[in-house]
């Protein structure tokens, strides 16, 4: 494992959301269990972290942006501008969602079709921002899950509010659907994986990277499969299992996604008005980090000057900041300081 790559592709955009995902998941499991006894509102505190950390990333961007003029000319900063604009109003509409199941499940008070508008209103702008992203080449994955699963949305107010009373197997169709597709973009990836393993044209990199896909996309679209699977019996009374039980394989899920995002790359540079790489902004920031970084170590011994040199260890195996140099006259090591550099892929 390359920590030095694990690092500098590391996507804080996606870390923060499948955390906070994963421990809103497990305190609404453990709520609906009766294992707590909180209100939804203390429930949904990591989903109001996700958003609270939006609307500030959005705002301290903003006001970059508008402050300084002469960054807006900087390669594609107005895209990633206008990128993290459609990013916020989505956000915005499914905070608004939240709420109003918060709403719901403790004054129960409205129809569920009223809690799902704004949900369905994402979809249907998702659509249209795909298409967007398509086209200048961003990412796309919260827009992509809403735009697919519309009549998902749909179903499910349908199915809370009692006006159709099919089994939630049934409820799920759409969803259904989704995994298959999903199911059979797996086997997709994990032929052609295969299919590179045998081919002797192909450099290591490209095998390295295919393989890599195959093995992260099952990891996250077969325990979602079997997570459906037990929450559909779950629903319909034909399990004793409890939500959190039932919810295993979604936490893995997350678990995965969570650790994958530390070789994402990617991210928008303008949350927070970073303007580059979230790890060099860390830097930046902490030059003491650096400095411990890429300091190095030289083991000296008391052997004659024909004996072996001594050992030089690094923390990257690459050239350190600290060299040492012997005197024609004595033995000592004599040290000499560099500046450390900003970037951490060409360190000194």
């Amino acid at each position: 494992m390359n920590l030095q790559s694990l690092f500098q592709d590391f996507n804080p955009s996606k870390f923060l959301v499948y955390f906070c995902l994963l421990l809103f998941t497990l305190l609404f499991c453990l709520r609906l269990d009766g294992t707590i006894t909180w209100s939804y509102w203390a429930v949904f505190m990591p989903l109001w972290v996700w958003k609270s950390m939006v609307i500030a990333g959005s705002c301290v961007g903003s006001y970059v942006w508008w402050r300084h003029p002469q960054y807006r000319v900087e390669g594609e900063g107005y895209i990633h501008y206008k990128a993290m604009l459609i990013s916020v109003v989505l956000q915005v509409l499914l905070l608004m969602f939240e709420v109003l199941v918060c709403d719901k499940l403790e004054n129960n008070r409205h129809w569920w079709m009223l809690v799902f508008v704004p949900l369905i209103f994402i979809s249907i702008i998702s659509i249209v921002v795909c298409i967007w992203a398509v086209k200048h080449d961003r990412s796309f994955e919260l827009e992509l899950f809403c735009s697919v699963n519309i009549l998902q949305f749909i179903f499910l107010a349908l199915r809370l509010d009692e006006i159709i009373m099919w089994n939630w197997v049934v409820v799920f169709v759409p969803l259904w659907i989704v995994m298959c597709m999903a199911v059979i973009g797996v086997l997709y990836a994990i032929i052609f994986a295969s299919i590179l393993l045998r081919t002797p044209e192909v450099s290591a990199e490209q095998r390295r990277t295919s393989m890599h896909s195959a093995v992260s996309y099952s990891v996250i679209v077969i325990p979602l499969l079997i997570y459906l699977v037990l929450l559909s019996n779950k629903l319909d009374s034909e399990s004793s299992l409890t939500y959190a039980a039932t919810c295993i394989p979604l936490y893995f899920t997350f678990i995965v996604l969570i650790l994958l995002s530390f070789g994402s790359k990617g991210g928008n540079h303008w949350w927070f008005g970073i303007r580059k790489d979230f790890c060099q902004f860390v830097l930046s920031v902490c030059p003491l980090l650096q400095e411990y970084g890429n300091i190095s170590y030289s083991l000296h011994s008391n052997e004659p000057e024909d004996a072996e040199p001594p050992v030089q260890v690094t923390s990257r195996g690459k050239p350190p900041y600290f060299q040492s140099k012997k005197k024609s006259a004595s033995n000592q090591a004599e040290l000499r300081v560099v500046v450390p550099a900003l970037s951490i892929e060409t360190p000194d």
